[in-house]
This record gives C-alpha cells, structure tokens and sequence, in this order.
C-alpha cells in the first residue's frame, strides 16, 4: 500500500483570514500505476512556485501514475533534445515530462514536452500562456490534466474546483461556511457564512454559480450565488420543504424538493422567469433529485415503496421506475458523466457506504469502507467520486476511484467539512 502525505497550508479568505491546514493522505494505487518522470522545469528565480512539483502531486494523488523522486533521477533534462532515453529505461519509467517557465508579452509561457520512453518520440506539448504568477498553480493543473488524459484516455479533472460546507464551533457559536477551493484543497475561498446551516451545494454547468440551502429568515431557502461578482439573490423560499437543487445540463433550469402543496415531491424551476412545473406526485417523499448528463431524466430518492430507495423519470414527467433493488436503503444518487451509471449512498448492515449502479447490468459496487458515507459526487470524466465520512475529528472529505483501489482524505486541523460537489469541467 502507497501512502503519501502532503501537507497543505492554505489562507482562507474571509473576514479576519483565518489560517486552515488540509491534510491529503491516499492510499492504494501503485499496483498497475504508470512508472514516469516529471523533471523540474527550468524556471526563473521570480517564478517561486515549484510547478513541476504540482504537477507531480496531481498525478500522485491520482493512484494511477508512479512518480520517480528527483533525488532518483539520473539526468535533469529541460528540452526534447536532452533527454537520454535509455537512462531513463533502465529506471524502468515509462513516460518522462519536462518544461520551461519563460517570459512573455502577455506574462509568461508554460511550455512541456511529454517523451515516450519506449518509442523515443515526443507524443504531446503544449505551450500555455499565463498571465501572471497567480496563474501558475492553474497552469501547472491544466499541464496534469493534459497528461492525464493522452495516457489514460480519460479527462483529468485536476483543474477544477471544489465546494464544500465548513462547520465550526459549538451551540449558538456554531458557524456554517461554504467554501469554493481547488481540487487539491489549494486557495479556499468563503463564498458565504451563516449561523444557520448551509446545504446542497451545486454548480452550474458553466462553473460561474453555485445554489445551495440556507436558513437565514427562520425557513428554508433556495440561493442563487455568482462567484464573479459575489451577488447572492433568493430563487425559492415556500413554505415547507425548499431542498436540493440540481441544475439542468443547460444551466436554464434547477430540479428541487418542494413540499408547499402537499408532501415533498419533485419540481422543475426555469430560473430565469422562476415558473415551475411539478415532476413527480405521491403521498411518499420525494427528495434528492439529479440530471442525467443530457437532460432526458432524471434520478430521485423516494420512499414510495416502503424504504427509500431510487428512481428515475422523464424530464417530462410521467410514471417514474424504480432502479435499485440492492441494500436495504440507497439515495442520493447522481448519473456518472456518461450516463451509463449512477453514484449513490447505500445503506446495508448497518452501514451507510458510496456505492456504483451499471444502470445496463444492474450492477452495483461498494466503494467505501466507512460507516456513515454520504454526499457523492462525480469528478469531471467520471474516474473519481468525493464524498463526506466521518473521521477520527469529526466529518471530513474523501475520495474513492470508481475501481475502490485508490482513496484519498482531506481533513480540516478543526471543525466538519461536509456537502461536496465537484465543479464541471469547463474547457
């Protein structure tokens, strides 16, 4: 088993800047991982991030790549020309990387190159513009993401975000946050706080807002947030039940709970003009919805036939199916990018576990081994699941690879971490 730890100090941008350190620990992944290099690029001494090093701790982290420590390598090379291909054969690494940091008109230029070892051929390089030294951390994420994608065949999902709910404090002290960071826990931001929960966090597809739940006037709400600009404005506060929003692959439309005419069933709001129509109607609740990725269904959880359990309906209404027949409960279940599958939370011996569904097969597979896991979400490409567990300090975030080979935590020094969604992948 590959154990790896990295510490990651990160200044949260708030009223005061508190400090918060993350710790990423993942296990699992070096049996089948790819053997390759990344060598430091050739930088200048104002460029003070070690980019190579980022995008070695992307790859790392994924479990599906075997990084060679620099003090391992025989040659440091930084262009095509340079590398000596049988040095780095008898390491036994498959792939090497290597790159420069230079000037530019506009700021700077990333530059990479991706060498097979193997063949001897430069089979990828780019050359990435960036406008300045803030830049260059999502710079050396698209580089990863890049790579990730010409050996796996997959979209690497590196150069994304994250948003969360951070809890801390304790009775009429406790405060909710909803925080916005980058996949690897780098830059939080706080995009809202409140002393009443936050819930439900989602993005839309162009990754520009988020809608979650908040509870600031005594009763559940629906919020719309721009991250641009910051502008938060109320889409839905009935009475009753105002809960889990899901935007539609078009961004024109949020599928939610609402319970004002009657038990909790399932709706469809335009945003723009906030008219809706009811989806599902039955004495059970209805919660929990999702879209599938081309806006043709949708997934829900209800408890319509005794215990809750999944089900999937037209976009435009009609007699929902039951999906799930395995574990005594499922829900909160979400489509994989491709449609094919479904990401859930399963309750079976006591234990609430993440879960996979083959939609085809009926096909379902245990991906986690906590007790109380819930609030999966899908990774851009659909290789990666994050969750929210419960640690030894309290609630924290973990990913699984969808083969339950590889997982990885992320734990706040204090307080929950709870409510993941992984943004869209935005090219």
């Amino acid at each position: 088993m590959k154990l790896i730890r990295l510490w990651l100090l990160a200044l949260l941008t708030v009223s005061g800047a508190a400090r918060a350190e993350l710790e990423i620990t993942v296990t699992g992944g070096t049996e089948g991982a790819l053997p390759i290099a990344i060598v430091p690029f050739s930088q200048g001494t104002d460029v003070t991030l070690d980019v190579a090093q980022v995008i070695d701790n992307d790859l790392a982290r994924s479990g599906r790549f075997r990084t060679l420590a620099r003090n391992d390598m025989l040659q440091k090379p930084t262009t095509p020309q340079q590398v000596d291909v049988q040095a780095w054969r008898t390491q036994g690494i498959d792939n090497v990387v290597i790159g420069q940091i230079a000037r530019a008109d506009s700021g700077y230029m990333a530059r990479f190159f991706l060498i097979d070892v193997v063949s001897g051929q430069q089979i990828l390089g780019f050359d990435i513009p960036v406008k300045g030294l803030d830049q260059m951390r999502y710079a050396a994420h698209q580089i990863a993401d890049l790579i990730y994608e010409k050996l796996l065949g997959i979209p690497g999902y590196f150069n994304t975000k994250i948003a969360y709910v951070s809890a801390s404090g304790l009775g009429y002290k406790r405060t909710f946050q909803l925080v916005v960071a980058d996949a690897d826990g780098w830059n939080p931001r706080v995009v809202a706080t409140s002393r009443e929960p936050l819930m439900s966090p989602t993005w839309s597809p162009d990754r520009l807002k988020l809608a979650y739940v908040g509870y600031e006037r005594g009763r559940s709400a629906i919020y719309l947030h721009d991250l641009a600009t910051g502008k938060v404005r109320s889409l839905i506060a009935e009475r009753g039940i105002n809960g889990s929003p899901a935007f539609s692959p078009d961004g024109r439309s949020l599928a939610l709970t609402l319970s004002f005419e009657s038990n909790p069933d399932i709706y469809v709001m335009d945003i723009a003009s906030g008219k809706r129509r009811r989806l599902t109607d039955h004495y059970g609740i209805d919660t929990e919805p999702s879209w599938s990725p081309d806006g043709t269904k949708l997934v829900f959880t209800s408890d319509r036939g005794g215990q809750p359990q999944i089900y999937e309906i037209s976009a435009q209404g009609g007699d929902p199916r039951r999906v799930t027949f395995e574990g005594r409960q499922n829900l909160r279940a979400s489509y994989a990018p491709d449609g094919r599958s479904l990401v859930m939370v399963n309750l079976e011996g006591g234990a609430y576990r993440i879960a996979t569904l083959d939609l085809a097969t009926g096909d379902m597979r245990i991906l986690s081994p906590g007790r109380l896991d819930e609030s999966p979400s899908f990774a851009p490409g659909g290789a990666v699941v994050i969750y929210a567990t419960q640690g030894s300090r309290g609630s924290e975030l973990a990913t699984v690879s969808i083969d339950g080979r590889v997982r990885q935590s992320l734990r706040q020094a204090s307080g929950d971490i709870r409510e993941p969604a992984w943004s869209p992948l935005v090219r």
